[in-house]
């Protein structure tokens, strides 16, 4: 039976997994990815994205990824906040988040998925001490006092110093180590696409409506074949999800229109479209025994705020930092020291947007204006509009 020998093992290819390899093999350390994909496949009309607030920047910088990254990333210098009310179509309430009142530098960057992906793999590539395991998945995992032995789906084994669980929600590493969640839903699933909108352009602002059925964000990007485009997250309740999800393009398009009130001219749909059931779910430990858990396989949550990858990556900083003076990377006192950084960070993210999202979806009267109360008293009163921007962005780990 093979046996490969690594010092850090992180499960899972996504975009934080892939990150932390980057992140911790550009400090030396030998490091094996395990990436259930056979290879990289064609990214076909997929134009998802996601915000990268400034501490996932500062991850990318140190990961050696940031300038390849830069030229296709996309401003955001503008946090726009609208309450719109209940089922009418109507601003009730707006607030601008500036990001240029707290410091000379956008909140972060929307960028394309598949963009970030390619070049978290040419970066690993260029690491003599990083290899990915492709087209295998992790099945067990025995922790030992020095090492954790892991079983791969082909057979083989890896001894490591240190397992990475960055294998999704459903983590098998996770389950491994008896670590268990605590799961809730909101009746919510999310539309998620890119559209064109010619007449407005977004002029780097990205704009959150918050609407009965859940919120509805518009996020910039670069331009598509030429044309002022944004990418689309829609939350609304399942049934309605359901529907909108068997629409064509122009009946969808038409609807999103009108859910934005007009405010970007007629919105046009510009590529395809991926529907995502709303879940929070959170595992009650961030490690085991020679185990940290990180990413989704810590934490999920539901598409507000550009809070959900941001944490991920503040995890794959927060045990960067550990590990880079570290003897040993799987040490107990520094997996606790992981944990309790980070376990009460995520705590208050998860508590934060959980609310948001209860308030999005309010349709009691009293309960609308109250929203629009907190939002129109959070922008009006200087100090604590600034300390909601700087919590909002979060601290990186």
């Amino acid at each position: 039976m093979e046996i490969h020998r690594t010092t850090v093992l992180i499960a899972g290819g996504g975009i934080a997994g892939l990150t932390a390899a980057a992140r911790l093999g550009s400090l030396g350390l030998d490091v094996s990815v395990v990436e259930p994909s056979p290879a990289e496949s064609g990214a076909g009309d997929d134009r998802r994205t996601t915000a990268f607030l400034q501490p996932a920047v500062a991850t990318f910088e140190k990961a050696g990824v940031w300038a390849r990254l830069a030229p296709e990333a996309t401003a955001l210098w503008t946090m726009r906040l609208l309450d719109a009310g209940g089922r009418e179509r109507a601003v009730r309430q707006k607030a601008d988040f500036v990001a240029r009142e707290i410091q000379d530098r956008p909140f972060g960057y929307n960028l394309a998925n598949t963009a970030v992906r390619a070049a978290l793999f040419e970066r690993l590539g260029e690491l003599p001490s990083v290899r990915v395991l492709r087209g295998v998945s992790v099945r067990a995992m025995l922790a030992r006092a020095r090492e954790a032995l892991v079983t791969l789906s082909d057979g083989s084994r890896v001894r490591a110093r240190l397992a990475i669980a960055a294998d999704g929600r459903n983590s098998t590493l996770r389950q491994a180590a008896g670590i268990g969640v605590r799961r809730w839903s909101y009746g919510q699933k999310a539309l998620v696409f890119p559209v064109h909108h010619d007449q407005v352009p977004h002029e780097h602002i990205s704009t959150e409506i918050h609407r009965t059925g859940g919120p509805l964000t518009l996020v910039p990007m670069p331009d598509l074949e030429g044309r002022p485009s944004s990418s689309v997250v829609w939350m609304v309740g399942e049934r309605r999800a359901d529907r909108l999800a068997t629409l064509d393009d122009a009946a969808l398009g038409a609807e999103l229109t009108a859910e934005t009130m007009g405010l970007f001219g007629p919105l046009e749909i510009a590529g395809e479209r991926a529907v995502w059931p709303i879940i929070t779910q959170v595992a009650t430990a961030m490690k085991a025994e020679r185990l940290a858990i990180a990413a989704e396989a810590a934490h999920v949550i539901p598409p507000i705020g550009a809070q959900g990858l941001n944490m991920s990556l503040a995890d794959v900083e927060c045990l960067a930092r550990l590990i880079e003076d570290a003897e040993d990377p799987g040490a107990p006192a520094l997996l606790s020291a992981y944990q309790r950084r980070r376990l009460p960070e995520v705590a208050l993210r998860v508590g934060g947007v959980d609310l948001l999202n209860r308030f999005a979806q309010a349709e009691v009267q009293p309960l609308r204006d109250l929203r629009r109360f907190g939002l129109a008293t959070l922008h009006t009163l200087v100090p604590l509009r600034q300390t909601a921007m700087r919590l909002g962005m979060g601290a990186g780990g």
